[in-house]
């Protein structure tokens, strides 16, 4: 049973389950920029390029032959993956900007007095209750 608790006590961890929810919300947001990537910003730059559509721009490296599919090159995906990748990227610096922005504004907390700053205060309020 002690395996069990311990592994138990680690997922329940709060770190773990930010971590996931973390993971889970990346994942949706990666979707949603994949679709304005592919659906919103790509089409205008293909038709102020000439039409070119990104999805199916390719290299083909060998022709297709009967049965066997060409091989080639997916330059357009390539290039709609890295505009992703940049606006990710992009919106979660602006994310932990904003974080750190906001520890900034929060004060300090007052270090513990030591030791020897109690032990001289006491001797400061001995001395003041003998005057």
């Amino acid at each position: 049973m002690g395996m069990v608790k311990e592994f138990r006590d680690f997922a329940i961890k709060g770190n773990v389950v930010d971590l996931a929810v973390g993971i889970i919300i990346g994942a949706a947001f990666g979707k949603i920029v994949t679709s304005v990537v592919a659906d919103v910003i790509m089409p205008p730059i293909g038709l102020l390029i000439g039409g070119v559509d990104f999805s199916d721009l390719v290299i083909t490296l060998k022709a297709a032959e009967g049965a066997a599919p060409a091989v080639v090159i997916s330059i357009g995906k390539f290039i709609q993956t890295i505009i992703d990748f940049t606006i990710i990227a992009f919106a979660i610096f602006m994310l932990v900007k904003m974080i750190n922005k906001v520890k900034a504004k929060e004060p300090p907390t007052p270090a513990a007095p030591t030791t020897q700053e109690v032990l001289l205060a006491e001797i400061r309020d001995l001395l003041k209750q003998k005057q």
